[in-house]
């Protein structure tokens, strides 16, 4: 029976490993497309490849775009654009294959390290194996083979493995500060939310090795032994990184206690491990229109957080071993407070499952061995539960990876643009090529990957109101040719709005370079 599930939960492994493998050899024939936060630390790239210091984006000066400004650009973390350098000058592959490259390493890192991370917290080698499956079905698994989303995919690579160390370090040593010390800096390098993770992971060593004990002075040579090498981990990120530059968490409005301000983080077990918030386009948060009202929104959320209590409760009881169960509670506290803080803020923090992944990804072999002590009808609902979120990561992957290679432009970058059409595309590229003192503007970040020559400005999308705060649009001064690149809706206010945002020019030309996109032209 044991040679039985060794050999299944290996054919488990065996097939994940495989199609992971397979759906990453076609990410490098076609690359994704990319989300805006990793296409700005792609700009930071270019710029570091062009003779800039770490991190140090330049770009136009706002107040004379003949001269350049620098800026350090703390908001997300290095990883989402340093690991795909490191596979661009070694393999001397474009942007995007260099990506795809490290979504699939990262992937196939991120199932096996949660793999032996469950069976170290306690599972057996067959709810660990089917704990992963149900991971891969999420929506969320999927989406770096659509989107490159920079450190989201490189967390998930890198998580369970930090998690195994938490649980196979046996007693406080050197080891253990070396661990946290190193551990924490290179989190934050895959993703600088892995700060809260970390806080929790200091939280769950402190109360496992004190635990049991009433002895205070144990306790506290526990908080140092963990507390020292943490706060120099933490030291290091804030002085060489966080403090150069402001990032979400610096920037907060006032007060606002709703109903979701901790009613979300609440909810995350559920809208994580089951893809809830991704299925729904997101409940609160949403770029495709949404399918709840605000109002179901936030009941679907309110319900959400009740079940989540109760299946936090549930795996802590039923869970086969404490430490699994201590390390499961802790980061569900950790994260409602952390996110919950943040949201009361107004942090410039977004209500989207994606931030509280990790939640779901731990809860899962405490599901699936719940599920395993159900009766068989309950096992077949949650099993066609399962075929539901398969199929619709399904129905997401397969039309949105052809999209991207039959229809997404590409040009220098590799990524497959889908804000931009081929010919348009082809005729921004001819431009820059032609000039080498030229500026192009664009209202979408990864469209300035594509330009090799000349420097780029990168403009919000104005919206349907037609209102923008000028501070933040204008740029004064005279370069060389203006380019401004439109989609062809901007035909009326919103183009003389943007050609207002340049009064050191005149004498506009518009140009169709397609029936979807225009081009204004100033020289």
């Amino acid at each position: 029976m044991l040679k039985q599930k060794l050999q299944t939960h290996q054919i488990i492994l065996l097939v994940i490993s495989g199609i992971v493998f397979i759906m990453g050899i076609m990410l490098i024939i076609a690359p994704a497309a990319i989300y805006p936060d990793p296409s700005k630390g792609f700009q930071v790239m270019r710029s570091m490849e062009l003779g800039s210091a770490f991190n140090v984006m330049v770009k136009p000066d706002q107040n004379d775009i003949s001269k350049n400004t620098s800026e350090f650009l703390a908001w997300w973390s290095p990883g989402q654009y340093l690991v795909p350098y490191f596979f661009k000058l070694i393999f001397g592959v474009n942007t995007g294959r260099a990506s795809s490259i490290v979504t699939l390493l990262f992937s196939l890192s991120g199932i096996f390290g949660f793999y032996y991370f469950f069976k170290k917290a306690g599972f057996t080698p067959m709810i660990s194996a089917l704990s992963v499956l149900f991971i891969v079905i999420q929506l969320s698994f999927f989406t770096p083979y659509v989107f490159y989303n920079g450190g989201e995919v490189l967390l998930f690579g890198y998580t369970g493995w930090f998690l195994y160390g938490c649980i196979a370090i046996e007693k406080i040593t050197w080891k253990l500060a070396v661990f946290l010390f190193i551990g924490g800096i290179l989190g934050f390098i895959c993703k600088s939310s892995f700060l809260w993770m970390y806080a929790a992971t200091c939280c769950f060593l402190w109360l496992r090795f004190s635990m049991g004990t009433k002895d205070i002075i144990r306790w506290i040579k526990n908080g140092i032994w963990i507390g020292v090498p943490a706060v120099l981990s933490l030291f290091m990120v804030y002085h060489f990184y966080l403090s150069k530059g402001a990032n979400p968490s610096s920037i907060t409005g006032s007060m606002k206690l709703v109903w979701e301000t901790f009613g979300f983080p609440l909810a995350s077990p559920i809208l994580t491990a089951f893809s809830v918030d991704d299925l729904t386009n997101g409940l609160l948060f949403h770029d495709d229109p949404p399918m709840f009202t605000y109002f179901w929104g936030v009941i679907i959320v309110l319900i959400c957080a009740v079940l989540s209590i109760l299946l936090i409760w549930f795996i802590v009881e039923k869970a086969p071993h404490k430490n699994y169960a201590l390390l499961l509670v802790v980061f569900y506290v950790v994260s409602v407070l952390f996110f919950g803080q943040s949201f009361l803020r107004q942090a410039n923090i977004s209500y989207e499952a994606r931030h509280l992944r990790l939640i779901g990804l731990i809860a899962a072999p405490g599901i699936i061995y719940l599920v395993s002590r159900l009766q068989t009808g309950y096992k077949y609902l949650f099993y066609f539960i399962c075929f539901v979120i398969a199929y619709s990561s399904y129905k997401y992957f397969v039309p949105s990876y052809f999209q991207n290679k039959n229809i997404g432009a590409k040009g220098y970058s590799g990524i497959a643009q889908l804000f931009i059409d081929q010919p348009s595309l082809n005729y921004i590229r001819n431009l820059d090529k032609q000039n080498n003192n030229a500026i192009f503007v664009f209202n979408s970040p990864d469209l300035s990957l594509e330009i090799e020559r000349n420097r780029t400005i990168t403009v919000e999308t104005i919206g349907a109101e037609v209102a923008i705060d000028y501070d933040d649009y204008v740029y004064n001064g005279h370069a060389g040719p203006l380019y401004i690149v439109l989609p062809a809706d901007y035909i009326g206010p919103k183009s003389t709005i943007m050609r207002k945002c340049f009064p050191g020019y005149t004498g506009f030309k518009m140009t169709m370079l397609s029936n979807d996109y225009i081009l204004w032209e100033a020289k």
